[in-house]
């Protein structure tokens, strides 16, 4: 979700004014005290003066969100499902290779093992950076207007986000977009430019784990 506001937020006898996140699984706060509410565990939710209370199994918290209220409420109330995230939508052709079928039945196109003509989007399982060769011949079975998703696990040395976006780019598309695959899992969304792409070349003193300048929208 990637939300943010600053905000005071009382628990427990607590009172403190800090940062509360609305992440796609956790509810946190840092201030003066640090509060993660696991948006599983959560109870109940009431909306009143701009205030948003949240019941977990850990007791009540209250977060002063003014007008960001009402609108916290009914994103944990209606978390976007994976296939929402990944943009899958009914109708469309869909290319698994190296990825579980993880689309919750939104489209019946769908086709496991390769990558069939005409797709709308691909999603492609890479476990290290030499898998992301196959780019090239992978976005020739895409429409004009599809998308590569690269499924890729998080935290490893043999495949790092730096290597994702910079194969992309060297197989002519641009990264556009960054999603939470599974607890081990990122996607990152590749897509034609409507212009040329610069190639990325990652700025020597920069640590390897850093996040290149890129033109993806994070976590919605």
């Amino acid at each position: 979700m990637g939300q943010e506001v600053h905000c005071e937020a009382r628990f427990d006898g607590k009172v403190s004014v800090g940062k509360a996140l609305l992440e796609t699984d956790d509810l946190i706060f840092r201030g003066d005290f640090r509060l993660k509410i696991p948006l599983k565990s959560i109870q109940s939710l009431d909306v009143a003066n701009g205030v948003l209370s949240v019941t977990s199994s850990a007791g009540t918290a209250q977060f002063t969100l003014g007008a960001q209220a009402g609108k916290w409420a009914h994103k944990i109330r209606n978390p976007r499902s994976l296939a929402d995230k990944l943009d899958v939508k009914p109708g469309m052709r869909v290319s698994l290779i190296g990825v579980a079928n993880q689309l919750e039945g939104r489209t019946k196109d769908v086709t496991e093992g390769t990558a069939a003509k005409g797709s709308d989007l691909i999603f492609f399982g890479a476990a290290k950076d030499q898998d992301l060769a196959k780019l090239r011949v992978l976005q020739k079975a895409l429409k004009p207007r599809g998308a590569i998703w690269v499924v890729y696990p998080k935290g490893q040395k043999e495949i790092t986000e730096v290597g994702v976006i910079k194969a992309g780019r060297q197989a002519g598309m641009v990264d556009i977009k960054v999603a939470r695959f599974s607890e081990s899992l990122t996607a990152l969304k590749f897509t034609f430019p409507a212009r040329p792409v610069p190639s990325y070349t990652a700025p020597p003193q920069a640590p390897t784990d850093k996040p290149p300048v890129s033109a993806r929208k994070r976590r919605a």
